[in-house]
């Protein structure tokens, strides 16, 4: 049983134990699945995912910092170039896959060809890789593509102020949770607390004011709270015993709470009535599971080129297996769906797009298997060896 848990918590079962049940639920009884999982949505997408993408951030910040696995910035740039060409690929996917099909409306829907489900690649990066360099790599490139997608699905919440000054208010208040944020770590506050309850909550009512997804908001409050640099190994206490493993560290802290979040986002956003396939659903696929891995091997291929470098112990059979870890659009691409289009055909065509994004998994498992990479490189192991001696 403690294993069976261990398992579940290491590999963020929750998350698709989530959406698992809203599928079935939307589809069996959707008159009391939708009630709820509507009632449940701000609290979840606009609350609980601020804390979602900051606890993704703090590890990808640590991977960046002297002895993380992302150090120097040589290594740091490479996945935001990879990023952004993966972004670029599955959105000339999907905008080229729309106009073959001569359906303009769909166009619109771009945004959602940006989104990948950090959460699932998390599941799916720590399943294949377990703690590496490679898992660090593939999460900033998912949470570089969800910032853009984020940003361009935005609502506009300036309604109750003029239009001149909300922005004013959304700077001053931002500015305070910036300031807020430095001046606790100049008093060498550790404690997580005031910074995500003060600064933070500065931080959530300024994007709620500019228009932005507050989902971003805790990422500029992030880089102020305590860092530890990330090696290659499980997390670990530093010579001071303040290292992950510490109250006064973000990621331990919300380690429970994000398992939470991870259930509630794949229960609320999964839940989508299994009907409905056409251009949407097959562009939204094809902008996935071709367009990113295409755009991310040729962005890096590029940023290589020019004197870049990969991680240690990164190579390309595990940017291979990586570009298709983030083909995964999933809770996170329908949660973008819902931002772009109304309820109706549209809608539920680019969400059963995005919910068969989970192919995905099965093609970076079976190509880690085959390229023998992550935990897959231990079974290639012994019949390497018994090749070579019959050589």
């Amino acid at each position: 049983m403690k294993r069976a848990v261990r398992i579940a918590f290491e590999y963020y079962l929750a998350l698709p134990l989530g959406g698992a049940i809203a599928l079935v639920w939307a589809n069996v009884h959707p008159a009391t699945y939708f009630p709820i999982a509507q009632g449940l949505a701000f609290l979840v997408n606009d609350v609980g995912m601020a804390f979602a993408l900051a606890y993704v951030a703090q590890e990808v910040i640590e991977g960046a910092l002297p002895g993380g696995a992302l150090y120097p910035l040589r290594r740091t740039t490479v996945p935001i170039i990879a990023s952004i060409g993966g972004t670029l690929g599955a959105v000339a996917a999907y905008v080229i896959f729309i106009r073959l099909h001569d359906e303009q409306v769909l166009l619109q829907g771009y945004p959602i060809a940006c989104g990948v489900d950090v959460l699932y690649c998390l599941a799916l990066g720590r399943a294949i890789f377990r703690r590496s360099a490679a898992v660090t790599f593939l999460l900033m490139v998912a949470i570089v593509s969800d910032i853009v997608g984020l940003a361009l699905i935005s609502p506009d919440y300036q309604v109750a102020y003029s239009v001149s000054t909300v922005p004013r208010m959304a700077s001053v208040l931002f500015l305070a949770a910036l300031g807020v944020s430095a001046l606790l770590r100049g008093l060498a506050v550790r404690s997580v607390g005031p910074y995500v309850v003060v600064s933070g909550s500065l931080s959530w009512a300024a994007c709620y004011l500019a228009g932005l997804h507050p989902a971003i908001a805790l990422l500029p409050i992030v880089p102020f709270l305590r860092h530890t640099p990330r090696d290659l190994n499980h997390l670990r206490l530093d010579a001071s015993g303040q290292g992950h493993e510490s109250a006064t560290h973000f990621e331990y802290l919300f380690r429970h709470p994000m398992h939470a979040i991870s259930f509630l986002f794949g229960f609320v956003n999964t839940g989508v009535l299994m009907r409905g396939i056409g251009t949407g659903t097959w562009a939204v696929l094809f902008a996935s599971i071709v367009g990113r891995p295409i755009g991310i091997l040729a962005a890096i291929g590029v940023a290589l080129a020019l004197g870049l470098e990969l991680p240690r112990r990164v190579g390309w059979k595990e940017i291979f297996v990586i570009s298709l870890t983030v083909s995964l659009t999933m809770a996170f691409g329908i949660f973008l769906a819902t931002g772009v289009f109304p309820d109706g055909p549209l809608l539920i065509e680019t969400k059963m797009g995005a919910i068969s994004t989970i192919v995905g998994v099965m093609l970076t498992l079976s190509a880690a298997r085959l390229l023998h990479v992550g935990r897959f490189a231990t079974i290639a192991g012994p019949r390497q060896r018994v090749v070579a001696q019959h050589r």
